[in-house]
């Protein structure tokens, strides 16, 4: 144990300053990356043989062959309901199963028939259904192509990078499965420029990494050999991808072309680097296409090691360039190439075909879910370091808020609170009576995240591990003993939670009578699953470990969905069903926003760190994760009082609002920075708190539609070209537009406010702005400019309380920014939920405001009530009345002829009735 204590302290403070990025592979350390990345376009020697089509009312089947080394392939094409194709390629009669990802797809895609609209020797023409959509295959090379009229929206393999290295059995192996197609060499072996080749094209020359590598001291037996697949896409006429999480880089991906390309990879990375495409905790192999005409996705459905390249033909070239191609008549059309590698696997690929960005969210969403609904509580304020010393610890922060009136619903504890980092468990000495502790937050109506990590201690008085190691339930090394490693606890093992047993088992441990000193006020943290292990392969577990008869190598990237998951159905579960969960995740995967939030991880006090904190949540969002956030004031180093309030103002304005700090840091409590600097944190967690029914409200839009909570300007407005690089400000929604102020000593922003014909109304100041237009917005260290859409009415409660349970049933005022338009809104209660229509409309004489039930049968009773109405952008009216009931009452209301803003005070409407406003 001293030995690996000096290690992991060696290890830690290293990173505190940089990276270390000599820990981590790049392309050409990783060996099949580098081997395919040397294969060469337009050689490809893969054949479709179409006399072996087969199609049925579900599917299309055709094999491949590969004229080097003679192995076929099995195509399946699908056409899936929601303009959607799914293309899978797998070996045809492979040496033994190769790894499909389970668990991921909500469930199998229903399909739609497939119909052949032609067929010759060189291919099949099949209809793709709506709109005149084709999908062509071509045979020699063969090819892929989706057409929609007479455009190409998307084709595969049109580079010819195809490459699928079959399983086969070492050179001193002797033995052969039956029907097995056998080769020695690697399919990408036909483009290979040395070493002599037989008959089959197969070269002689044994390359490294094939059988075994080594990276640093870690060497990786591969009893599989060579299994990498690959697979290019070209866009053509789109110059713009996103997605791709995660990476610590602009929103719009750039070409890799001249260095690595983009790698998905979970892994361990203390304190990252920025604008590189170094893997970071989590990977989701989706990503987005877009321009004027259209949005399009494609998934990628693999778990294992993952690089990304992309390239364009209008990469480098200036705004002035392109112009000079537009006067001088170039027809080259702009057009995007990404070719997607990954270790092991089949090729399984879905192409969302859109057209419309919110019809790919919805696509996607069909495949793997959509944002959990998260419990309110939890789109409040959160407070965390490594770590709140102790129980006295925990009570005096929690009173510093109240001292301070400054509202937060959880307090949070890292590792250092388990005994002995045992988790499930609470440090004697420290934490002594955890029931008393959350009993007192649960008297203020406050909550508790406690850290409960994957990495167990090895430790036979742990009753936990005990269970595991009795069970079996751990990942075994390559000679079939547990696998171990170093961790936070030291020595420590890892469950297996790709088997279905451990996680029901891990989920029954959040029982309250399991989990000693839990309660219903307490949630969870899942960190360090990506896995990491101090002492593995860039920070993580041997991929030739097992997971029953899969290797790591397989499965690497859903290892900490599977955690997230089992967690969140343990906290399901001990409430009976009846508790929504809440867990915080920092390995990922596609599917893991069904289970809880992500953030972005071991982030770092500087300003370059705000600022990458937007893009990163952008494009999490742009995938299906919206509950995402960053670390406010940055997890390393200590920020200067202007970062902190500035980084407290981008936060309160992302979906997952947690102020967290690691343990050398100084504390920085809200209130520790002076008392002007308290107040205008003060000032913006109680803008955030005010909002809640707004962040609520979209939040159950996520859950229901996919669509993105925090998401880029593009998503709404998809067809102004402005706004398909713009990642330094965002929407909310689709009515509030952020841009906050992340730049040291600014004086003044420049915001973009999108839309021809439409307005915008500042929130603070209620001054209207026309749309499609840069606005100069001077700045103290106060502002934060965010802007109401004109046709938008958005509830606040503005009587802000401690926490957001306290505020239950406080009374609403709706913001309702005019816009010569018909519009509605959905408006929630807290804890019931209920759709409603908002109706505003303007004419000469008169505005009418409606609300009504969307779901008359329903039976909502609330004590909230509407207890003001702003209309910005309004005239003054002769007279107010409300219709409700039958009757008509005269209103109160001021009318501010400065601002144009109406004021209408105390209404008296309960939120739950249907009620008219009229304005003559």
């Amino acid at each position: 144990m001293g030995l690996l204590s000096v290690v992991c302290v060696s290890l830690f403070f290293s990173s505190t300053f940089a990276v270390d990025r000599g820990n981590f592979k790049t392309c050409d350390q990783s060996a099949f990356c580098k081997r395919q990345r040397a294969l060469k376009p337009g050689q490809s020697p893969y054949r479709a043989l179409l006399e072996t089509l087969e199609l049925s009312d579900s599917r299309l089947t055709l094999q491949l062959i590969n004229d080097n080394n003679k192995v076929h392939l099995l195509l399946e094409l699908y056409r899936l309901q929601g303009n959607m194709t799914r293309v899978k390629i797998n070996e045809l009669k492979p040496l033994r199963p190769r790894f499909e990802v389970p668990d991921v797809l909500i469930a199998e895609p229903p399909t739609e028939p497939l119909s052949v609209l032609s067929k010759d020797d060189n291919g099949v023409v099949l209809s793709l259904g709506a709109k005149n959509q084709r999908l062509i295959v071509s045979a020699r090379p063969f090819r892929l192509d989706i057409m929609q009229g007479p455009e190409v929206l998307l084709s595969l393999n049109s580079r010819g990078l195809l490459a699928f290295e079959h399983l086969r059995l070492h050179k001193d192996t002797q033995a052969q499965p039956d029907g097995a197609e056998v080769k020695e060499s690697v399919d990408g072996d036909q483009q290979q420029d040395e070493g002599e080749k037989d008959e089959d094209g197969e070269s002689d020359k044994e390359e490294d990494g094939l059988w075994e590598e080594t990276f640093k001291s870690h060497t990786d037996t591969k009893p599989n050999g060579p299994t990498s697949i690959s697979l290019d896409f070209s866009l053509p006429g789109v110059e713009h991808v996103y997605g791709i999480p995660e990476h610590a880089d602009d929103l719009k991906l750039k070409t890799t072309d001249g260095g690595d390309p983009y790698r998905l990879y979970n892994l361990d990375v203390f304190q990252y680097e920025l604008y590189n495409p170094m893997a970071l905790y989590g990977s989701i192999p989706v990503m987005l296409a877009h321009n004027t005409q259209r949005t399009m996705g494609i998934f990628w459905l693999n778990a294992a090691e993952t690089w990304v390249d992309i390239s364009s033909n209008t990469a480098g070239k200036t705004v002035f360039g392109k112009m000079l191609d537009f006067v001088q008549g170039s027809s080259e059309k702009p057009q995007t190439d990404v070719r997607w590698i990954s270790e092991s696997g089949i090729i399984d690929v879905f192409i969302m075909l859109g057209p419309k960005p919110s019809d790919v969210f919805s696509q996607y969403a069909s495949l793997t879910g959509t944002q959990s609904f998260p419990p309110l509580a939890s789109l409040g304020y959160h407070q965390c370091r490594w770590n709140y010393n102790d129980q006295e610890d925990v009570k005096s922060v929690d009173q510093g808020f109240d001292q301070h009136d400054i509202p937060y619903d959880f307090i949070w504890l890292d590792i250092e609170h388990a005994d002995g980092k045992r988790y499930f468990t609470w440090d004697p000495h420290k934490f002594p009576q955890p029931k008393e502790m959350l009993q007192g937050l649960m008297d203020k109506r406050r909550k508790m995240v406690a850290i409960v990590d994957p990495h167990i201690r090895v430790d036979s008085g742990y009753k936990i591990h005990n269970e595991i190691t009795s069970k079996d339930f751990y990942v075994k090394n390559k000679d079939g003993r547990n696998y171990e490693g170093w961790c936070w606890p030291g020595n420590s093992g890892y469950p297996d939670f790709t088997k279905p047993e451990m996680r029901a088992w891990w989920s029954s441990m959040f029982a309250y009578d399991q989990y000693e000193g839990s309660m219903e006020n307490l949630f969870t943290w899942n960190d360090m699953n990506e896995p990491s292990v101090f002492n593995g392969p860039e920070v993580t577990m041997h991929k030739d470990a097992l997971h029953g008869k899969w290797e790591h190598r397989d499965i690497h990237n859903i290892y900490g969905l599977y955690v997230q998951m089992a967690t969140a159905e343990g906290q399901t579960q001990r409430s009976g069903g009846v508790e929504r969960p809440f867990v915080l995740t920092r390995a990922f995967f596609a599917g893991s926003q069904r289970y809880g939030a992500v953030w972005t991880g071991d982030n770092a006090a500087e300003w370059d760190h705000l600022k990458i904190s937007i893009p990163m949540c952008l494009s999490l969002g742009l995938v299906g994760v919206s509950f995402c956030g960053a670390d406010v004031g940055g997890f390393f180093k200590n920020p200067s009082t202007e970062l902190l309030v500035r980084w407290y103002q981008t936060g309160a304005y992302q979906p997952f609002f947690r102020a967290h700090a690691h343990l050398d840091t100084t504390r920085r409590e809200p209130w520790l920075f002076g008392p002007e600097n308290t107040a205008l944190i003060r000032e913006v967690i109680r803008q955030r708190y005010a909002l809640l029914p707004y962040w609520y409200q979209l939040l159950y839009q996520a859950h229901k539609t996919g669509m993105p909570v925090m998401r880029p300007l593009w998503v709404d407005y998809p067809k102004d070209t402005a706004t398909f690089t713009i990642d330094d400000e965002f929407l909310i929604g689709s009515d509030l537009l952020v841009h906050p102020v992340t730049e040291e000593g600014s004086r003044g922003v420049t915001a973009y406010l999108p839309g021809a014909g439409e307005v915008w109304y500042d929130v603070h100041t209620f001054q209207k702005h026309n749309g499609a237009q840069n606005l100069y917005i001077p700045v103290t260290l106060s502002s934060i400019p965010v802007f109401q859409r004109g046709g938008s009415i958005i509830p606040r409660k503005d009587r802000v309380r401690r926490s957001s349970a306290c505020m239950e049933n406080d009374p609403y005022t709706l913001y309702v920014a005019l816009s010569p338009k018909t519009f509605f809104i959905q408006f929630c209660q807290f804890n019931s939920f209920i759709q409603y229509f908002y109706s505003i409309s303007n004419f000469d004489s008169y505005t009418f405001l409606h609300l009504s039930n969307l779901c008359p049968d329903c039976n909502f009773l609330t004590s909230s009530w509407i207890e003001k109405v702003l209309i910005l952008g309004a005239s003054k009216p002769s007279k107010v009345l409300l219709k409700m009931d039958g009757k008509e009452t005269p209103v109160d209301f001021e009318f501010d002829t400065s601002m144009s803003v109406l004021t209408l005070r105390k209404p008296g409407m309960n939120a739950g009735a249907d009620w008219t406003l009229l304005l003559q």
